[in-house]
């Protein structure tokens, strides 16, 4: 667990009392807090797995775009995965090396081809043609521009989608799935990368899925991606294979394995299958940042209902953490405050959200008055998927480092939003 519970009883997170994170004016409730020495150090261990052989940490963007944490990771050598033009400009304009930028996603606009292939000297490491169809519409962009684009190809591997073992939402390697070119259809896409002189083969991807807690699905994927690779680098000079990401974390219910752990298990396939002069990627994105935020929030106030029903309502909803109500995520939910000896009882946490889905499930909460609780597990697809829906402003987001408060981002007045939304149609 990456909060602490200090002597006094009160929590804390990268040694800053997350009660007095509550008290600063300029973060409040709900905010977002991050620990940036421990995602810093999720990298490094990360890195070290690959024990010196040449490697690529791409960080997968879409987890948690805070600038700041995205610079955090780009001091620790790590590329980017993305899957928008934004997120890709963000990326760069971090501090990510254009070579060290891998572009996935199923549809790609022509305006955001454009800009992959504009990006640096000579655009990005790749981009990644999710289909045969794409890849046309790739060498298309790049003649248009006077390039060659470096493209890898995202294969679907097309294993079971129950022995995947996780959402279905975040299942990505099964034939249903909108992913990749399934492995039928590859030959089809080497055909047209062979004859468009705008086109240059410099990889192959998979990504599996999501929040894997077992290595099997991860390794099967791996697998089906490496024979591949071999037969394709027959007729391609390949640069890399990139395995994708999906390491899972313990949400509280268990997690056996670390993202090391998927690394070791990789660098053994790759060695196998003889390819270990080929430089290896990954994509992870929760397992860096998840584990290191919070959701801090305040209890507006408590309900008794009929029979043995009873509710927390808390300041943060599902337009703040989606997962909820999107996946049906367990957060672990924990008081800020614990007074000596206190009685805990099952509590239903609810937001403010008018949907009776902002609910983030049972948890055990002091019987006496709570004032604050945290909402751990929440640094990644957190703040990334929050929206304004009921007008309600987006959180505070507050970054640690050092034992201190290095940045904060405020959250915005209550009204912020009637002023945004009246200018836009004035």
């Amino acid at each position: 667990m990456p909060v602490t519970r200090r002597a006094d009883g009160t929590l804390a997170l990268g040694g800053v009392s997350l009660a007095e994170v509550a008290a600063d004016s300029r973060a409040g409730t709900p905010s977002y807090v991050y620990d940036l020495d421990a995602i810093a150090n999720e990298a490094r261990e990360l890195h070290a797995a690959f024990e010196a052989a040449p490697h690529v940490v791409h960080y997968a963007v879409k987890a948690n775009s805070a600038p700041t944490i995205i610079r955090t990771l780009a001091a620790e050598g790590c590329g980017a995965d993305v899957v928008s033009g934004a997120e890709l400009e963000l990326a760069h304009r971090c501090g990510i090396d254009a070579g060290r930028i891998v572009y996935s996603g199923v549809a790609k606009s022509d305006e955001e081809l454009d800009l992959a292939l504009a990006v640096g000297a000579n655009g990005i490491k790749a981009i990644v043609a999710e289909s045969v169809e794409e890849l046309a519409r790739i060498a298309a962009r790049a003649t248009a521009a006077s390039r060659v684009a470096s493209v890898s190809i995202r294969i679907n591997p097309g294993v079971d989608a129950e022995a995947l073992d996780t959402h279905s939402y975040i299942a990505t390697g099964h034939d249903d799935a909108k992913f990749g070119v399934a492995v039928s259809r590859i030959g089809d896409a080497l055909d047209v990368i062979a004859r468009s002189p705008s086109l240059r083969l410099v990889g192959l991807n998979a990504h599996v899925g999501s929040q894997f807690t077992t290595l099997d699905p991860y390794l099967a994927g791996a697998k089906t991606l490496f024979g591949l690779a071999r037969e394709v680098r027959t007729r391609f000079p390949l640069a890399f294979v990139d395995s994708g990401g999906g390491f899972g974390i313990d949400y509280g219910d268990g997690c056996a394995v670390r993202p090391a752990d998927f690394i070791r298990a990789t660098r053994v396939l790759q060695r196998e299958f003889g390819l270990d002069d080929l430089m290896l990627g990954c994509e992870p994105g929760r397992a860096l940042v998840a584990a290191h935020g919070v959701v801090l929030s305040r209890v507006i106030q408590r309900k008794a209902g009929a029979g043995q029903r009873r509710w927390t309502i808390i300041d943060a909803g599902m337009n703040d953490l989606l997962r909820p109500a999107l996946y049906q995520a367990r957060h672990r939910i924990v008081p800020v405050h614990m007074p000596s000896g206190a009685v805990n009882g099952p509590w239903r946490v609810v937001g403010p959200v008018c949907e009776s889905s902002d609910d983030f499930g049972m948890h055990d909460l002091p019987e006496g008055e709570v004032d604050l609780v945290a909402i751990l597990d929440a640094g990644a697809y957190g703040y990334s998927m929050a929206s304004r829906y009921n007008g309600r402003a987006l959180p505070a987001e507050v970054f640690v480092r050092d034992g201190a408060i290095a940045q904060v981002v405020s959250r915005k007045p209550l009204l912020a939003w009637v002023e945004e939304r009246l200018a836009e149609t004035a």
